[in-house]
């Protein structure tokens, strides 16, 4: 069975964010588990806010080009979203409907969801709160649902997450550990099964 590939990345660019330390570790977790995993940092790929206007005229942005091209090449996303006000981040909402948009290259048609058709999900979130972030993940499953994701129903909530840390990134409990290394690992197998019921050579 072929690796699978999946995309990793946080729905937060803060420098010291909670989620993209989150992320890392389930990078880490998903390789273990003997996925190709590809971690990326939405800070490197600062986009205008989504406007219809700016779209006609200009076009969907390079950095969201980049991005829709990494989501055509990966068969699943691991994402590990901060909540705001009881919902997802404006910046990962934004990343999400700039992808969303058709460019016409006639991949997997003129739809702007290709980069969305046929993808696994799994689902993390950290938060200073005691919830650890769930009902952003409420919301975040409805978008994902809507772009035709299929969204893994285990999900990985990390409250008081600015004490769950160590110097170097790791999770100071083991039990959190082990809860993010089976979220990975079982998103790894079911998207690299998919892959394989797919045929060589076919992109997920």
């Amino acid at each position: 069975m072929s690796a699978a590939r999946i995309l990793v990345f946080a729905g937060s660019a803060r420098r010291d964010s909670l989620n993209r330390k989150l992320a890392r570790v389930a990078a880490e977790a998903a390789r273990a588990a003997g996925a190709e995993a590809t971690f990326v940092d939405l800070q490197d790929y600062p986009m205008p806010v989504y406007h219809g206007d700016l779209e006609a005229a200009e076009g969907m942005p390079a950095n969201g080009m980049r991005l829709r091209e990494l989501f055509m090449q990966h068969d699943a996303l691991l994402i590990a979203s901060p909540e705001n006000n009881a919902s997802v981040s404006a910046l990962l909402k934004n990343t999400l409907d700039w992808v969303s948009r058709s460019i016409g290259d006639g991949k997997g048609g003129n739809s702007g969801l290709a980069p969305y058709r046929d993808k696994l999900a799994a689902l993390l979130a950290a938060s200073p709160g005691a919830f650890g972030g769930v009902r952003g993940l409420m919301h975040l499953r409805q978008i994902l649902a809507g772009l035709g994701v299929t969204v893994l129903g285990t999900q990985v909530t990390l409250p008081r997450a600015h004490e769950a840390f160590d110097e170097n990134g790791a999770l100071r409990n083991g039990e959190t550990h082990e809860a993010v290394r089976r979220l990975a690992a079982a998103l790894a197998q079911m998207a690299a099964s998919l892959r394989e019921a797919k045929g060589p050579g076919r992109m997920v």
